[in-house]
């Protein structure tokens, strides 16, 4: 009997930041799996992008947008029209748009992927623009969507609690991780990144995320600072990544003991990631929400201890592999405290959480992916 042939989708990768975070991870994770597995790929994407989607699936169209689609509100428009323009192009027979929204008049069906629902469940994590664009554009998409991904069990079962959304037509597909990219580090890259941070060789606690409420940074600073304030060799706080809107970062920084020391390096390279997450002594990420926590899966892959938070999915990808705490400030100070002085334990969450990140592939999210366009194609 001929195996039916997988439908030909478009993926739009126009939502991809230059700094390659959170959906750039995903999309740049999924796209390469996908046409490892055999789909029948386009993609539409940033212009800036466009030799970079070429080289990573060469067999693919790949449609470079308008130059303003490098702005939200231009991309949001140009979703409405130029997407559907897009996908004529290149005769797709479904659309993945994967952040979110999607547009209203397709020429084939639409699957997006909603990331996470903390704008309905704690919506005092978010500012007032951004709760009210992933509301409206979460429900549109539950609505009108062929199908929707979400990235962990909680999510999905978040958009049924919240929203009385159909569990038939959400499917589950997990992130995976680049195991090439997010190895064990040696330690020349451990020493590289931690002499650009000018750390040179001392200790450091790592976190590393958008300094924004839900990834409870202020309460990590303080935690930080009351688990090592009487150490002799305290261990430097690390804070990677962009600036969110979170105005408690910096008063919570502004109280440490000067003693003690936060660094604030930014976004870092990307690959400096695994000399960063390998060479902490703990990579701290007590997040208060999460669809799935990326973050958390790299740390692992790369052979760090982590700690982190029961909240919403981290379970799902920490397993027993992590160290877990509280989100206030005492419950991470002395969750934090307790691995710094417990040497076996942050060995024997070295290996575990390594040995779990292998369960966490984009082969197998890709046949998530494919398996859900197929159900879009076929309804």
């Amino acid at each position: 009997m001929t195996a039916l042939r997988p439908p030909r989708v478009l993926i739009d990768a126009t939502a991809v930041p230059a700094d390659r975070g959170g959906i750039g991870r995903y999309v740049d994770g999924l796209i390469p799996a996908l046409a490892a597995a055999g789909a029948d790929l386009g993609v539409v994407c940033q212009r800036a992008d466009t030799e970079r989607y070429a080289r990573m699936v060469p067999n693919a169209r790949v449609v470079g947008g308008p130059a303003a689609i490098v702005h939200r509100p231009g991309r949001l428009a140009w979703e409405q029209t130029g997407l559907a323009l897009a996908a004529q192009q290149v005769g797709a027979q479904v659309i993945h748009s994967p952040y979110y929204s999607m547009p209203l008049h397709a020429p084939a069906p639409v699957v997006v992927t909603i990331h996470d629902v903390t704008v309905f469940s704690q919506p005092e994590l978010h500012t007032p623009l951004r709760g009210g664009f992933y509301r409206s554009a979460t429900r549109t998409s539950l609505r009108r969507a062929a199908r929707c991904i979400v990235p962990s069990k909680a999510t999905r079962e978040e958009l049924v609690r919240l929203l009385d959304a159909d569990p038939a037509k959400i499917d589950v597909a997990y992130h995976g991780v680049d195991h090439d990219v997010f190895h064990r580090p040696g330690n020349e890259e451990r020493k590289r990144v931690s002499d650009r941070l000018g750390l040179h060789g001392r200790p450091y606690v790592a976190f590393l995320g958008n300094l924004e409420r839900r990834k409870n940074v202020p309460n990590l600073v303080r935690g930080w600072a009351g688990a090592v304030v009487d150490l002799a060799e305290p261990p430097v706080l690390v804070l990677a990544g962009g600036t969110g809107w979170d105005d408690e970062v910096d008063a919570a920084i502004s109280r440490v003991p000067p003693h003690l020391k936060v660094v604030r390096p930014g976004y870092l390279r990307y690959s400096d990631l695994p000399g960063y997450f390998g060479g902490a002594v703990v990579v701290a990420y007590p997040s208060q929400a999460e669809g799935f926590g990326l973050p958390l899966l790299e740390a692992m892959a790369c052979g760090a201890p982590v700690l982190t938070t029961r909240r919403l999915s981290l379970p799902e990808v920490g397993g027993d592999a992590v160290a877990y705490t509280e989100p206030d400030d005492d419950a991470i100070a002395g969750s934090l405290r307790g691995l710094l002085d417990d040497e076996p334990r942050r060995r024997a969450l070295t290996k575990a959480g390594f040995v779990r990140s292998q369960e966490f592939t984009w082969a197998t999210s890709a046949e998530a992916h494919m398996m859900t366009y197929a159900r879009a194609a076929g309804e």
